[in-house]
């Protein structure tokens, strides 16, 4: 208890000092014009997690979605035909509801104070905590951005993507390697649609048979939960065996050959990437890492990519909508 203690204190301590969130940011930034803007936050998204579990890892992945396109400015939550929620990778994100909820009750508390930005950064920790995540202080400030292309989520990482490119896109946001491991980590929570995942099980790239990257012995259950030629809208866990809980078996998959997508089965194939992972996991003999510590941290980075302060963008007043 002690050691946690102690852990949870020096990731508070390391947070109100990191030079990246007081150049741009601040914790407690609504703390004399909207005081209660956190809470009513986080009450919002309790309640919605306790409805529906599927909100948590849908709260994670739609930021990770609006950070990597014009920073995190809520573009992904701008409706329109060409926005970037109509974009293909970003068609299956949700949680939309609870972002306008909490709104909603913002905009009747504080008119025209709380950026859809900030929702979005502390509704994604306040969704990780709820399934397990260790809190952390979330740094605000942030303003609404008014421009959304669907053609601008190019630079998004992809499920297909070698870890080579998922290095480059991560660094050009800013993100490190490591950065890079401890977010895809998320997917310790969470599902994926069987259209990302069966082209893996069968006639891989051409061929007659499978991802020989996925372990022979759980190809099987693999197969079982997206048949060939079933449907493409069923979802799996990401995290085999523990989709529900915040915690390191995501690593351990992916050191078996199980994880589920291309992209984090190839994390064990870059020894940077690799070490990183096997550290999540602690291996003898390296320096371990904990994913509750470093996920924080991690998100605190990812959070303040390119975001909009002083002048800059607007408040929206619908989240959906630019003024």
């Amino acid at each position: 208890m002690d050691s946690y203690l102690n852990k949870y204190s020096l990731l508070v301590f390391l947070l109100l000092v990191t030079p990246l969130a007081l150049a741009q940011t601040k914790v407690g930034f609504y703390s004399k014009s909207c005081s209660k803007a956190e809470s009513i936050v986080q009450a919002t998204v309790k309640k919605h997690v306790k409805s529906d579990s599927t909100v948590a890892p849908g709260l994670l992945r739609m930021v990770f979605h609006d950070c990597f396109v014009h920073g995190c400015d809520a573009s992904i939550l701008i409706n329109g035909s060409n926005a970037e929620r109509t974009a293909r990778p970003n068609l299956l994100l949700r949680g939309y509801e609870v972002i306008d909820d909490a709104k909603t009750q913002l905009e009747a508390a504080c008119p025209g104070v709380v950026s859809c930005a900030d929702i979005l950064a502390l509704a994604a920790r306040d969704a990780t905590v709820e399934v397990g995540a260790l809190t952390y202080k979330v740094p605000t400030g942030r303003r609404d951005g008014r421009v959304s292309l669907a053609s601008d989520t190019s630079n998004l990482p992809s499920f297909t993507d070698s870890v080579t490119v998922q290095k480059k896109k991560f660094a050009d946001v800013g993100l490190s390697a490591q950065d890079l491991v401890t977010l895809v980590g998320g997917h310790t929570i969470g599902t994926v649609a069987c259209q990302f995942v069966s082209y893996r099980l069968y006639n891989f790239k051409n061929t007659s048979g499978a991802d020989p990257t996925i372990n022979s012995k759980f190809l099987p259950t693999l197969r079982s939960l997206c048949p060939q030629n079933g449907d493409g809208n069923k979802r799996i866990p990401l995290d085999s065996g523990s989709g529900d809980n915040f915690d390191r078996s995501f690593f351990k998959n992916v050191q078996n050959n199980r994880g589920i997508l291309e992209s984090d089965q190839s994390l064990w194939q870059d020894s940077t990437t690799k070490n990183y992972a096997q550290r999540f996991i602690g291996i003898r003999g390296l320096a371990g890492l904990t994913l509750n510590f470093e996920f924080g941290k991690a998100m605190i980075k990812m959070t303040n990519v390119g975001v909009k302060t002083g002048t800059d963008g607007e408040i929206r007043k619908i989240c959906s909508e630019i003024n």
